[in-house]
């Protein structure tokens, strides 16, 4: 059996940690291959995302001077989740399995050891799971496990914890290549494939060097992206707020009509000004939160691609994706 492994990470304005990231790849790879883990075969594609500094030029002398660092160059600036989809669709015909990971240092390489271990022993999906979260700040601790309970809570399926640090198969590739969305929230589709699935737990580290590419406002973009993409609860309440809000009207009216009938003056123009408000204010939500679903359809039917590939560094010629 061919054990051909691809390590995809994708990569936008990493040219401060690159070159350590490169080497440490390397040696795991080195150590792979002397266990008899993977096949001389093995590979890390690094995925320029449309960087503004010199990646690029780092992945292609990373290429000259050993074959095992193959890269991939995006046309443009697709975004985090289009460039690792364009990593794993690459790898997908020419590896048995396919880990990816951020260019960042932060996901523990040694984790690659034990996702391989499962993938030996029949999984077709390993996950990356974080055991702890002590070197976060406060808030983003809070806000992250926020989040993914959150999702839960909507019931949209994700692993707490797990980012896009994962083993897949070829068999879960091909899958995966099945769902043609457009607006991608890879953490949410990967579990719908299904297959035999594994954990693996690691420490996560600090950044190595650089500037973090997920700041609030991305942070925040991303959360809403996989909320829309997964879960229609939200459109579901909004239709039981606006029941709840023609009961309370209904009372309100009754209440009223009761009050004229005992001859009492109702002077409540603060009460009514503030429905007034909180009505028009749940109606204008109402229709941001639809929008935001019509946005998603219409992008859906426009069906552009995914990402479009400049350039593939291979050590045989390939044809561009």
């Amino acid at each position: 059996m061919n054990n051909t492994l691809y390590i995809v990470v994708p990569c936008y304005n990493e040219e401060a940690v690159l070159p350590e990231t490169a080497r440490r790849l390397g040696e795991k790879l080195t150590s792979l291959t002397a266990a008899g883990k993977i096949s001389d075969k093995s590979r890390v594609l690094f995925v320029n995302d449309g960087s503004k500094d010199g990646t690029w030029s780092i992945i292609s002398g990373l290429h000259q001077s050993d074959s095992r660092f193959s890269g991939v160059d995006l046309s443009r600036n697709q975004g985090h989740q289009n460039a690792l989809l364009a990593g794993l669709m690459t790898g997908k015909d020419r590896a048995d399995m396919v880990i990816s990971m951020d260019a960042d240092l932060q996901d523990d390489i040694d984790a690659v050891d034990a996702m391989v271990d499962k993938y030996h022993e029949g999984c077709d999906i390993v996950y990356g799971v974080r055991s702890a979260r002590e070197k976060d700040t406060f808030f983003k601790r809070v806000t992250a496990e926020g989040f993914y309970r959150f999702m839960s809570f909507l019931g949209a399926e994700t692993v707490f914890n797990h980012a896009d640090y994962r083993l897949m198969s070829r068999r879960a590739l091909e899958g995966l290549a099945q769902f043609k969305e457009v607006n991608l929230f890879l953490r949410g589709i990967v579990p719908m494939i299904g297959y035999t699935t594994g954990y693996v737990s690691y420490e996560r580290g600090e950044r190595f060097a650089g500037e973090s590419k997920y700041p609030l406002k991305k942070m925040l973009s991303f959360a809403l992206e996989g909320i829309t993409s997964l879960s229609t609860k939200p459109i579901r309440y909004i239709t039981l707020l606006g029941f709840l809000v023609f009961l309370v009207s209904i009372a309100m009216l009754i209440y009223s009509i009761v009050r004229w009938a005992m001859g009492e003056t109702i002077l409540g123009w603060a009460s009514l000004i503030c429905s007034v408000w909180a009505i028009g204010g749940l109606i204008l939500l109402s229709l941001g939160v639809i929008g935001e679903y019509i946005g998603k359809i219409y992008l859906e039917t426009k069906a552009r691609p995914r990402f479009l590939i400049r350039e593939v560094l291979e050590e045989r010629d390939e044809e561009a994706l």
